[in-house]
């Protein structure tokens, strides 16, 4: 055992006195840090919440002026209230709207067509006359029986002719009023069309009520061959359809007359030059467009060539897919590349092409290999009115738009018996004969047309 004297012992305990006081100094450093940063922290919470409460009363204000001090500070919770707030509103917001997805056209239409039933998406590829869902002989007036029946028939579209339109401010009225009753009782807001081409085909300027721009015929304007004149017109027929309540017009025509002996569409047509045609065709669709109203180009495959009247009975072209290549698809392929919502299928038979002895509206090669497939379009196919000859002797209202739809066309316009065709797609759809995929196909289709539009111009 060794022994230790006490001037050998007085060095150690020296030393380890040095060693703990220094421990301690660096213990109080560390909680003195701790303390500070807990007092910075608690103090930038609470400016922090002042802050929220005082922007949340900035926005709440209506006149844009900040609320009294002291109202703020009653309002004020406490630091870690504020933080817990924020956290719960932030994960509400998440779980609301998943990260990666906003609600973008696609996602809202393809919300809205979740919603709705085969009932609704069936009435929805049908652009009808007013007269159809309500009953009554000509429909001057929107009220509730216009109310009634869009919530019984929720169709894509409503198209109005001269009958309808006797006054500008009645015109407005009924407009305004089938506006707001499709809001209220429809997943998604009704197209309100009319033929306005302007010349011959003016719903509106044929009506010396209206005090409108009138104009002698499109031909006219072709023979100008300056495409901003067909420009022009298109916003001026925009301007005072928009003024009515209109939403879309069934215009610009885009047939080339190849035929001169042809007087179903005459001086409706730009010319008998194709690329002029298709420059008046896309001025035109611009000048629409930037008025925010749908549009719609017609007769594809083209009604210039044809021998007859689809009004009447059967017309046919002569015309090899290779000839209308070169002339009657111009002006089609034009209207496209300006952005034509619509476009509307000819009942016209076009016996030297693929199609044979169908009706273009309602053959599939016309509106899904060639329209679709061929010439790449990805906007809404509509029907000529069904309720024409050429379709109405041969086929019934549900024969024909069940062969139209599954041929490819979108929307029906104006079946003979609009009951019966509408019960025709419902049963098809039933039956399996159309899919239920292709029928969302095509509604998908006219809610995002519909939605991308009315946003701009509601």
């Amino acid at each position: 055992m060794a022994v230790f004297s006490a001037d050998k012992e007085a060095p150690v305990r020296k030393k380890t006195r040095n060693r703990l006081f220094a421990a301690m100094l660096v213990i109080i450093g560390i909680l003195a840090g701790i303390l500070a940063f807990q007092t910075y922290w608690q103090t930038k919470k609470s400016t922090g919440t002042e802050e929220r409460v005082s922007v949340r009363e900035q926005e709440g204000n209506t006149d844009g002026q900040t609320e009294p001090a002291d109202e703020v500070h009653e309002e004020a919770e406490t630091g870690q209230e504020a933080e817990q707030k924020v956290e719960q509103e932030t994960e509400q917001k998440m779980e609301q709207e998943p990260v990666g997805e906003q609600e973008s056209g696609d996602t809202a239409a393809r919300n809205i067509l979740n919603s709705m039933t085969t009932e609704e998406k069936a009435a929805q590829i049908f652009f009808v006359t007013p007269e159809a869902i309500t009953g009554v002989q000509t429909v001057t007036a929107a009220g509730e029986a216009t109310k009634a029946a869009l919530e019984k028939y929720p169709v894509g579209g409503l198209v109005y002719f001269s009958a309808n339109l006797i006054s500008p401010e009645q015109t407005r009225t009924m407009l305004a009023n089938t506006w707001a009753y499709s809001q209220e009782v429809m997943k998604v807001p009704v197209y309100l069309g009319v033929d306005e081409e302007g010349g011959t085909v003016a719903r509106v300027a044929s009506n010396p009520a209206f005090s409108v721009t009138q104009y002698q015929g499109m031909r006219a304007i072709g023979d100008t061959g300056d495409p901003s004149q067909a420009y022009q017109a298109a916003q001026t027929i925009s301007s005072y359809l928009k003024d009515l309540g209109f939403n879309m017009d069934f215009a610009p025509d885009a047939d080339v007359i190849t035929n001169p002996e042809n007087k179903v569409i005459g001086n409706r047509s730009f010319g008998t030059d194709p690329q002029l045609v298709g420059d008046m065709v896309s001025a035109a669709v611009k000048g629409f467009r930037d008025q925010e109203m749908a549009s719609c180009i017609k007769h594809f495959p083209g009604h210039g060539g044809t021998k007859g009247d689809t009004h009447e009975g059967y017309a046919y072209t002569d015309r090899t897919v290779e000839q209308m290549e070169s002339a009657e698809l111009l002006p089609f392929r034009s209207g496209i590349e300006a952005g034509v919502e619509f476009i509307m299928a000819s009942h016209i038979s076009a016996p030297n092409t693929p199609a044979g002895d169908t009706p273009a509206s309602l053959s599939s090669y016309m509106l899904t290999d060639l329209l679709r497939e061929q010439m790449g379009y990805q906007g809404l196919v509509i029907t000529d009115a069904m309720n024409m000859g050429a379709i109405s002797q041969q086929y019934s209202s549900a024969q024909a738009a069940v062969q139209a739809f599954q041929a490819g066309a979108d929307m029906i316009l104006m079946p003979e018996n609009f009951t019966e065709a509408y019960n025709g797609i419902l049963q098809a759809v039933q039956s399996g004969q159309i899919t239920q995929e292709r029928l969302d196909t095509s509604v998908l289709r006219i809610l995002e047309t519909k939605l991308e539009k009315f946003e701009k111009n509601p």
